[in-house]
Parts: C-alpha cells; structure tokens; sequence
C-alpha cells in the first residue's frame, strides 16, 4: 500500500512563510511527478507546483517567484516553500505524486490528505 502524508500547514500571516513536506511510503518502486495542488472553499483543486522525475519545475502564475518546489528523491519527499504568503493563498494543499508501486505494471497517481494553510490579513 502506497502513502503520501503531508505536514507543515498552519496559521501564518500575510508575508509570513511556510513550508510543507510530503512524504511518500509504502511498496514503492519509481516516482515520476510529484507536486502540489491547493483547493479553496467554493473552488476546483488547482496545481501550484511540480516536479518531474527530471528535475523540471512548473508553477501557477499566481505563486511564481513566492513559492519553491523541491524533492528529496532518496527520503521520497516533497517540498513547498511558502514564501510571501498572501491571505488568497489560503487553501486545503494536496500532496500528489505519480507512482510505480513494486510489481506494478504502469504508474498512478496518488494523493495525500491535505493540509490547511491559513494567512490571515
């Protein structure tokens, strides 16, 4: 069975920082993509960040030069800093990742819980 668990969320306010981590466990035996995704009340789940397998990162524009995604490919791990934060980037953050488990035959996505990020104005 495959886990993501995510840590880190919290109350901060605006221009404050945040970091979150997401970590991946379980019969694992490749992770491409991995990234974050952030749903506010009323509205879609939206990507923030991604990271291929590669080394390639994308953000929404919205948190582009304010934000940072980074992976730990040994400890299965990603990361968000949070930096600037803004009271419309309070949202439910989602940890996804795209994984092979072992004796699979093809990968698939999963997703964590979610954590709470507040910023208060």
């Amino acid at each position: 069975q495959v886990q993501l668990v995510e840590s880190g969320g919290g109350l901060v306010h605006a221009g404050g920082s945040l970091r979150l981590s997401c970590a991946a466990s379980g019969s694992i035996l490749s992770i491409n993509t991995m990234g974050w995704y952030r749903q506010a009340p009323g509205k879609q789940r939206d990507v923030v960040a991604v990271s291929t397998s590669g080394g390639s990162t994308n953000y929404a524009d919205s948190v582009k030069g304010r934000f940072t995604i980074s992976r730990d490919n040994a400890k299965k791990t990603v990361y968000l800093q949070m930096n600037s934060l803004k009271p419309e980037d309070t949202a439910l953050y989602y940890c996804y990742a795209n994984i092979r488990r072992v004796g699979g035959f093809r990968h698939s996505e999963y997703w964590g819980q979610g954590t709470q990020v507040t910023v208060s104005s």
